[in-house]
């Protein structure tokens, strides 16, 4: 890569034509076209470079050295701050010792972010978007601290005082540093992620089966796991299409209509409530397959270098779903909010999880929210965005909690329900993540005053009218009413998954 091709902000300049000619900005292109290539090398590195052939150092090493070459001409020297944030935090994770350096790298890691973040947002581009270089640094923060929680598992805490989750997860000895580069800056995930767990992207690049979680599989099924190494591309060719399809959909209707509008003057003046909900919907719905284009694409490409397998479902079918972050039917045909935030950004809600509300000693929820908010970056809308989910999730466990056993009785009112619960739900969504994408405080706070905070006034309500008990004490208690019982028991994922943010 020549020095004169490289903007500081922009990366390579090499496709600056493209870029022309489609009229897209720069960065986007320079994204876009690196994870292709991300995607062609994913294959040659899994045929070329198989555990089978290639010595573990060889992987790591050229896994490093190309992600690190994608970051460049992706964003220029601001790519350095990748290696910074993960060498700073390195050293503390050597100098302090394992009892306490899982907080330090969380302070460290995330301070680092943010002053990163902050930077960008009010020094140089605020409400640009755009790809910018705090975009990677944000997963490998997750990584950072998630490696530093799971040392501190496995090398500082008593067996015993493990979950299942957390044991499987712990770390029993300090990672190299070409391991720690490697797992934090490799090609397959620099640029647009997902965050993995250390233990198994290190079994990945060494070609050890590893656990597989939230799996049941049958005898033949791990007969099947035992005789072979299933090929992963008929779920990279099935990736690849829904990529396709979600860029189609975002590039032919988002303009059509513009989140903007919601705020627009004549727009609330003149059309009646009802049309104002559903344009919100609308406008919304429309923002998200270019999450589905970059999360799917960065989840195809892990999975052409191998990574991701998550052993075989019950009819031997192999799964591809480890590391992935969205399911795209389940957030679109989501029946509360919970489901909804349990099948978006798959990756960053377990992080959540498992830095926070397992560890929060007080409001678990509303802590996990705040991190979020603090994690995303610096401008207000995201705390708009995160504040009102915390008022949302809490009212939506009331109701779900207090209503929905009265609907379990004949398959007619579940299906009730289940109309009324989805509309709610993408209502509620759609209210909540409109500061997300206005991002400042005067749009923010103009729509939420177009919609009188009814959202927030109602949820305060509910919240306070139906009451919870804490779970410990709904764990506790001895007979349930038969409508409750039969809710647990057709929904038992929802009670084990409870603590999912």
């Amino acid at each position: 890569m020549a020095t004169e091709s490289v903007s500081p902000c922009t990366g390579s300049s090499l496709l600056q034509p493209i870029s022309e000619i489609i009229n897209l900005p720069l960065d986007q292109v320079n994204f876009v076209v690196c994870q292709l290539c991300a995607l062609l090398t994913a294959f040659w590195f899994r045929l070329y470079l198989h555990p089978s052939r290639t010595s573990p150092f060889i992987r790591h090493v050229v896994a490093t050295l190309l992600g690190l070459y994608f970051a460049l001409f992706c964003f220029g020297w601001y790519a350095l701050h990748f290696l910074v944030q993960s060498g700073l935090t390195y050293g503390i994770m050597i100098l302090t010792g394992v009892e306490h350096m899982h907080r330090y790298c969380l302070v460290v890691a995330l301070g680092y972010l943010s002053l990163c973040q902050i930077t960008r947002v009010y020094v140089f581009d605020y409400g640009m978007y755009s790809a910018d270089f705090t975009g990677p640094m944000m997963v490998i923060t997750q990584k950072i601290t998630s490696l530093a929680f799971e040392i501190h598992d496995g090398m500082a805490r008593k067996e015993e005082h493990l979950t299942p989750g957390q044991k499987m997860l712990a770390i029993r000895r300090m990672p190299s540093l070409l391991e720690y580069f490697s797992y934090n800056c490799n090609f397959m995930g620099i640029l647009a992620g997902p965050t993995c767990s250390y233990n198994d992207y290190i079994a990945f690049i060494e070609g050890r089966p590893c656990r597989h979680r939230d799996l049941e599989t049958n005898q033949k099924a791990n007969g099947k796991a035992k005789q072979s190494e299933p090929s992963p591309n008929t779920a990279v060719v099935r990736k690849l299409a829904t990529c396709l399809f979600s860029l189609m959909v975002f590039l032919s209707v988002c303009k059509v209509f513009p989140v903007e509008r919601n705020i627009d003057d004549d727009f609330i003046a003149n059309t009646p409530f009802y049309s104002q909900a559903v344009y919100l919907y609308l406008s919304m719905l429309t923002t998200r397959p270019k999450y589905y284009f970059v999360w799917t694409l960065a989840d195809a490409i892990n999975n052409a270098a191998g990574f991701g397998f998550n052993g075989y479902d019950s009819d031997g079918a192999p799964r591809w779903d480890l590391i992935s972050n969205l399911r795209i039917l389940n957030i679109e045909l989501a029946t509360s909010f919970k489901v909804f935030l349990d099948n978006w950004n798959i990756q960053t809600a377990h992080w959540l999880k498992r830095v926070c509300y397992e560890r929060c000693p007080y409001k678990p929820t509303a802590a996990t929210f705040i991190l979020s908010a603090m994690w995303h970056g610096a401008y207000p809308g995201y705390y708009f965005t995160f504040l009102t989910g915390i008022v949302i999730t809490l009212a939506a466990r009331a109701v779900r909690h207090n209503v929905r056993p009265y609907f379990l009785g004949s398959p007619a009112l579940k299906l009730v329900y289940d109309v009324i619960t989805w509309a709610s739900t993408q209502i509620a969504i759609c209210y909540t993540v409109v500061p997300f994408v206005l991002l400042s405080v005067g749009p923010s706070l103009k729509f939420y005053r177009s919609w009188c905070f009814s959202l927030h006034i109602g949820c305060v309500l509910l919240a306070v009218a139906l009451p919870v008990k804490p779970r410990h004490l709904r764990q506790k208690s001895p007979a349930l009413a038969p409508a409750h019982r039969h809710a647990g028991a057709t929904d038992g994922k929802y009670n084990q998954k409870s603590k999912t943010t």
